[in-house]
């Protein structure tokens, strides 16, 4: 694995786990955070993993940008502003567009950008203990640099979304699940266990055919109903294409032969070999 100084990458067959590593600092983002974010992120995505986890080293999942190196530090100098800032948009890009499923594991504190983080990945599995909030707003901002976007993509209700951006007050990992940024919470002694249990499953489908699901609903979010069904066809066609017709010829295959349920368990992967 490369040699990184704020982050961990560790890629194990075809799962992948980068862990932010200032546990100091709560895993707060620097500029050089985030400019190790973005080859990280070329990394995994080249070793063609299925499932990408997201987790904090410490106490802390990530604690937000980090104040003094992100904004006060290179206020004076707008292309050393400008190039930490553009760091962090792009891996963050590469991240709501990674082919991979993306899951982040929130085992403590995860405030302002690290909730934008959690809600750029496809699913979130959070310590029950952690603590959440979006604290821009204590000192004379408002949730930015996409932050805001993943509010109000995450959150089910405008009252919702708005208190707790206006107000800054925190919640815990199971008032996350309420308010649709997790998908589940557990007790932090389970965190790991349980991300876990959800990785090997995933390990268990088709790649193409994850990517694909995430493809589509994202493509659905913006589309009437006729026109996502047009949509749905004609990617159903494509995956057909790219897996050799795997659903039809292997899974309902096995169907077929009663070898397995399809409602309660997978089908058997074709071996690459």
């Amino acid at each position: 694995m490369s040699n990184y100084q704020n982050i961990i990458v560790e890629i194990d067959g075809e799962a992948a786990t980068i862990t932010l590593n200032r546990p100091e600092k709560k895993n707060a983002m620097s500029p050089a955070l985030h400019e190790e974010m973005t080859y990280a992120l070329r990394e995994v995505r080249d070793a063609k993993v299925k499932v990408l986890v997201l987790t904090g080293a410490g106490n802390a999942f990530i604690g937000g940008m980090d104040l003094e190196k992100c904004f006060f530090d290179p206020f004076d100098d707008p292309d050393k502003f400008r190039e930490g800032t553009e760091w962090s948009f792009e891996w963050m890009r590469h991240l709501k567009a990674f082919p991979a499923v993306t899951i982040a594991k929130v085992n403590g504190w995860c405030f302002g950008g690290g909730m934008e983080v959690v809600g750029l990945c496809d699913i979130a599995i959070v310590a029950e203990e952690s603590t959440w909030g979006l604290s821009e707003v204590n000192f004379g901002i408002f949730p930015g640099g996409g932050t805001t976007w993943t509010v109000a993509h995450n959150m089910a209700f405008r009252k919702q979304a708005l208190y707790y951006s206006l107000t800054a007050d925190t919640f815990d990992g199971k008032k996350a699940v309420e308010l649709g940024w997790a998908s589940k919470a557990v007790p932090l002694a389970e965190l790991d266990a349980v991300t876990q249990k959800v990785v090997d499953g995933l390990l268990t489908k088709n790649r193409i055919v994850l990517e694909k699901t995430k493809e589509v609903y994202e493509r659905a979010l913006d589309l009437n109903f006729p026109d996502s069904v047009d949509y749905e066809i004609a990617k159903l066609w494509e995956l057909s294409r790219l897996t050799k017709n795997e659903w039809i010829r292997v899974a309902l295959n096995s169907f077929k032969k009663r070898e397995y349920k399809p409602g309660l368990e997978t089908y058997e992967l074709p071996s690459e070999a």
